[in-house]
């Protein structure tokens, strides 16, 4: 793992809903309690991390009691950062891939996670609770304090017909002619922004034409080498912040 200079990555994280602030008690359930006192062992007295999207980040101390556990809140480690106005739309994969492809969005910083339902998409039921754990999950280990917002599934014409024509929207269309991809994104506003990745089987050609029909839209090859769904999310992330997001 990468790690960000100065950055405390030793002690363990917890995304928490509870407000946070020096002196707050926050009574984990019983899943958060397992997973400290018996997958990651610790005892009274260890230091944890918490946050939970709003407050920052704060440093904490466990009490663990039979099969409860307490944290005390005490100082606070980082204030709170916001992420870029970035959409991450796919179409869904099976789920080991999608966990995979989940995790790594919330790594390459979206704001915002969504399934979208394509012609040649090949699982039409999403799970979009474990979706939101895969997101909590990523944001924990890889010191996130906003994680992205998971939104329900969307057909795709009905993603077009509520489209905000003020969003630029990153196509990755395996079509597009084969170029520079950081010269094709240099030109494109940084926010608000949203990347598109379709289904291993492609986009249907009146869906293709559909896209291009928007407004501030730009079609982006990855590439002359063919990538399934999962690389390209990475793939197009990447290239993203590297050229117009918050890598510069």
């Amino acid at each position: 793992m990468f790690l960000m200079a100065g950055y405390d990555f030793r002690s363990p994280r917890l995304y928490v809903k509870a407000q946070l602030g020096e002196g707050a008690h926050i009574a984990l359930d019983r899943a958060q309690a397992h997973y400290l006192g018996t997958v990651l062992r610790l005892k009274s007295g260890d230091r944890v991390l918490v946050f939970n999207g709003s407050d920052g980040e704060w440093s904490a101390t466990l009490a663990v009691e039979r099969r409860a556990a307490t944290l005390f809140v005490g100082v606070k480690a980082r204030a709170q950062t916001s992420l870029a106005d970035l959409h991450y739309l796919f179409a869904p994969l099976k789920a080991a891939r999608l966990d995979y492809m989940v995790q790594k969005a919330v790594e390459m910083g979206a704001s915002l996670l969504r399934p979208v339902l394509t012609r040649h998409s090949q699982v039409a039921r999403i799970n979009t609770e474990r979706m939101r754990a895969n997101v909590v999950e990523a944001a924990e280990q890889c010191g996130v304090l906003s994680p992205p917002v998971v939104e329900p599934p969307v057909a795709f014409e009905r993603l077009l017909a509520e489209w905000d024509a003020a969003r630029f929207l990153v196509f990755c269309d395996e079509d597009a002619a084969v170029s520079n991809p950081a010269g094709v994104l240099a030109d494109i506003p940084r926010s608000p922004l949203a990347v598109l990745i379709g289904p291993e089987g492609g986009f249907a050609e009146d869906e293709r034409a559909a896209l291009l029909k928007l407004p501030n839209v730009v079609r982006l090859s990855l590439g002359p080498r063919i990538l399934r769904a999962d690389t390209a999310a990475v793939a197009a992330l990447a290239l993203v912040q590297a050229v117009i997001g918050d890598w510069r």
